[in-house]
């Protein structure tokens, strides 16, 4: 055996593992969705980076963060109006 060929196949071994295989062990990234109260366009952040913001506030406040398309307030988008 050619070895290119080994070269390959020891390759294609490496990356099946990998895909099988977290050597990171990193898990999925969760994020939150947020939407700009002035120009409605939504974006999301992950859950770990609004979590350090929920330091700085009192109780009741919630995240706001810059909107990255018109310069508005974003809030946390919420499925019911009412939460």
């Amino acid at each position: 055996m050619s070895s290119n060929k080994k070269q390959v196949e020891q390759q294609d071994e490496f990356l099946k593992w990998l895909e099988e295989n977290d050597p990171l062990d990193v898990e999925e990234e969760v994020t939150i969705s947020f939407i700009c109260i002035k120009c409605k366009k939504e974006d999301e952040l992950l859950d770990f980076v609004v979590d350090e913001f929920h330091y700085d506030l009192e109780e009741g406040e919630e995240v706001e963060v810059v909107c990255l398309f018109c310069g508005g307030t974003m809030r946390q988008a919420r499925k019911d109006p009412c939460e």
